[in-house]
């Protein structure tokens, strides 16, 4: 099975908790391909520096256990159409989230997140 991890399932990773211990058996798991956005490592990048930590290690971490995906003109333009639609009956709905979404779909993949704007989604799985 394909996971796709968002940023809020990385903090987890990141900060060892019990949700990071859920995300780290996944990408234990050799069954499973796991994936992340390009967008995602400077999400992650910006919260570790903002928390001073160490944004080398957060890095390190995301593109050793992900294979990373690009945001391609196609999945841009799906993803701002979708945003747009979203957008009005889900007022802070974001564009990245749009993205993974849009990204998840394109490779069938499940989006490991808490993230509550997924809520609702059927590729989302909630830690």
């Amino acid at each position: 099975m394909k996971y796709i991890i968002d940023s809020y399932a990385w903090v987890e990773y990141l900060e060892g908790s019990k949700l990071g211990e859920k995300v780290r058996e996944i990408i234990n798991d050799k069954d499973k391909e796991i994936f992340s956005l390009n967008l995602t490592i400077a999400e992650i990048v910006s919260k570790v520096k903002r928390k001073k930590g160490n944004t080398d290690t957060a890095y390190n971490a995301i593109v050793a256990n992900s294979k990373i995906k690009e945001i391609t003109p196609s999945i841009a333009r799906r993803a701002g159409l979708f945003h747009a639609e979203i957008r009005a009956k889900i007022k802070n709905f974001g564009l990245a989230d749009a993205l993974i979404l849009i990204l998840a779909r394109e490779i069938d993949a499940k989006i490991l997140t808490s993230d509550e704007h997924f809520r609702g989604f059927k590729e989302a799985i909630f830690l």
